[in-house]
């Protein structure tokens, strides 16, 4: 019996993650662009064809590879559901073009005898004609089959070369002994409020401003009117949930708690309930059902905080003592990040004897809260659980809901933050929170977005939160602010902040990262419109983001040579460049600086007498720019950057 041996060798494939281990991410409507080496041996001639399907699905869909350089082979195809895919590479030798480049060879030398292969050619024809399944390509292969065979050489050369012929063997190839790789990878496609939004983080306790009591969740449409007045997409909720009262925190981290405090959101769990309930403080379910339809109306999405911490008053307490850690003496162990306590909270115990049951738990906590319309979870510190834990959950809560969105908040080392992207995260937390300078800037985020990571980890920019003050926002004052706004609203297409950030808030405790009266541990005073707040800025900002398509990307950023280290350069662009945004930041809140920048012309397409528009979509005004080196100087204190559209002259004084 013949065997059939596989055609070719296809290896290097990319997007590749660990080998295929992991999923990369996209989202619907997105390109998912595949190159492979793909080679043989001989000299024969092969053929590719990028394929993908839904993972279950047993029908591929497929389309032609192209030809780089040095067998180096792309495919793109574009992904419309929200589910997992996989996605393959498959080749063979294309006997038809091998033939056809051969034949041709031979004829421009001057052979004259060529019927032995024109022969050739007609049986391959004769051969597609038999794999044909419409009768009309059939029946027209047949008809140049035996046009090939009685042909001379130089009417074959015309009918070899027809593109009608190309067309038709490129649709019924020989493939057999064609060669697949496998595995098939995966690939994860989102919605694409996965890859750009904005987010703004409140208290639902704090919503009125009042420092004398908590608000409910009824009273919370006024900061959520104003979250959407400002551009955000994302409202989301640090813990809902009933709070302990064993150990309760007092202001400032005190273990001395007063009637009146109302304790931490994190420390979850009391005689009212445990993670599928609200604090009754906050109202019902019922009210939150209520808020969730408003916030839908509204064109926005909730996200809860997924905080896997139990109070000392948590039913789980009481009912599965076995799924916390225990001292020798047999006691439930609380908290610690030495040097800090957490009394008023007790961890769970992933690895427990009942882990199964634990797990489980967790699962239907998510499921629970899903059931009720969340569709993201922001999950606190998910690097101190095992990675096993999240693939599972994540895994179990897509395969019914695969439009729920997890965001890591995992402030760790950066394998382990890299490794929770792999298994499944949606979005991560980043260190941009801490990266200052201009080196520091360029070499982070070009690891986060032109790197293997960038396939896998979304990094969702924070300048602060809730337990984070970074020192630069103590010490620079308002214009801090607005630089660290736009930086995270425009090096990435996923940020957020924290409100009381729109207010400039920096009271910090000293020498520390850390809010001074903190609103985790009690009711937070404030005007939401108070003087010098720049909630304008923000708003400008987000919409600026909304009206430009290639801020909505998150790989497409690239950085260049500005000559002032207090000058951050840099541009998104679209890929058919019908939308150009160059973006030069002042880092320095306390000083004007000024720089000649490298602008990157040769990267916009055609531009017509080396002239250009830059229109600055902050403050309105428009510039004419020649060629590469151009000037520009900030002001902190009044405009600390630019966000400029390019504008390509089209005749007369218009631009577009």
């Amino acid at each position: 019996m013949l065997r059939v041996f596989p055609s070719a060798v296809i290896e290097n494939l990319r997007p590749l993650i660990d080998g295929g281990r992991y999923p990369i991410k996209r989202v619907v409507d997105e390109d998912l662009v595949v190159e492979a080496d793909v080679f043989k041996a001989g000299h024969d001639v092969v053929a590719a064809a990028l394929k993908w399907r839904i993972l279950g699905d047993s029908r591929w869909q497929e389309t032609p590879m192209t030809h780089i350089d040095n067998d180096r082979w792309r495919g793109a195809c574009t992904l419309y559901e929200n589910a997992i895919y996989e996605y393959t590479v498959e080749a063979w030798t294309d006997t038809f073009r091998g033939w056809r480049d051969e034949f041709t060879k031979k004829f421009e030398v001057g052979v004259s005898a060529l019927t032995s292969e024109a022969l050739e050619g007609a049986a391959l024809l004769e051969a597609a004609a038999q794999r044909a399944y419409d009768y009309n390509d059939a029946a027209r292969l047949l008809d140049l089959s035996q046009r090939i065979a009685a042909g001379d050489p130089a009417e074959i050369k015309v009918i070899a070369h027809s593109g009608e012929l190309e067309v038709l063997m490129a649709t019924y190839p020989n493939r057999s002994g064609a060669t697949q790789y496998s595995p098939p990878p995966r690939v994860i496609v989102d919605h694409a409020i996965a890859r750009t939004a904005a987010w703004y983080e409140f208290f639902p306790r704090s919503a009125e401003g009042r420092g004398d009591r908590g608000s409910t969740l009824r009273d919370c449409l006024s900061r959520i009117d104003d979250a959407q007045a400002m551009g955000f997409d994302v409202i989301y909720f640090p813990p809902i949930h009933p709070i302990g009262s064993t150990n309760r925190k007092g202001r400032n981290n005190s273990t001395t708690c007063l009637p009146q405090d109302p304790g931490v959101p994190y420390a979850i769990g009391s005689d009212a309930g445990g993670h599928k309930d609200i604090d009754p403080t906050l109202g019902t379910l019922d009210d939150f059902d209520w808020l969730q339809a408003e916030v839908r109306n509204r064109g926005m999405e909730i996200a809860l905080d997924f905080a896997i911490n139990c109070s000392p008053d948590h039913p789980y307490v009481r009912e599965h003592p076995e799924w916390f850690y225990k001292r020798p003496d047999g006691s439930i162990k609380y908290a610690e990040n030495p040097p800090k306590k957490y009394e008023d909270i007790y961890p769970l115990n992933f690895r427990c004897e009942d882990w199964q049951a634990l797990w489980e738990e967790m699962k239907s906590i998510i499921l629970f809260w899903a059931d009720h319309g969340v569709r993201i979870f922001r999950v606190d510190n998910p690097h101190t659980k095992p990675l096993p834990f999240w693939e599972y959950l994540i895994t179990e809560v897509r395969s019914k809901y695969p439009d729920v969105l997890f965001l890591a908040e995992a402030f760790t080392k950066p394998k382990m933050m890299k490794a929770l992207a792999k298994s499944g995260f949606t979005q991560s937390y980043t260190y941009f929170t801490w990266r200052d300078s201009k080196q520091e800037l360029i070499e982070y985020f070009t690891e986060l977005t032109q790197t293997d990571m960038r396939e896998y980890f979304r990094g969702n920019l924070w300048p602060n939160t809730p337990d984070i003050l970074p020192f630069g926002l103590q010490e620079g004052g308002r214009p801090a602010f607005m630089i660290r706004a736009v930086l995270a609203a425009t090096l990435s297409s996923l940020y957020g902040i924290y409100s009381g950030f729109e207010l400039c808030e920096n009271q910090a405790l000293p020498g520390r990262e850390e809010y001074a009266d903190s609103e985790k541990y009690q009711w937070k005073e404030r005007d939401w419109n108070a003087p010098g707040n720049i909630k304008d800025w923000i708003a400008r900002l987000n919409k600026i983001r909304k009206e430009n398509r290639a801020l909505q990307f998150y790989d497409n950023l690239r950085f260049y040579q500005a000559d002032n280290d207090a000058i951050l350069f840099y541009a998104k662009m679209t890929a058919a460049r019908d939308n150009i945004i160059l973006v030069v930041v002042n880092l320095d809140p306390h000083r004007k600086q000024n720089s000649y920048i490298d602008v990157p012309i040769d990267q916009f397409g055609s531009i017509d007498d080396d002239v250009y528009q830059v229109h600055d979509l902050i403050s309105d005004a428009r510039y004419m720019w020649h060629g590469r080196r151009n000037y520009v100087e900030l002001d902190p204190e009044i405009q600390p950057a630019h966000i400029f559209r390019v504008r390509r002259w089209a005749g007369g004084d218009q631009f577009v």
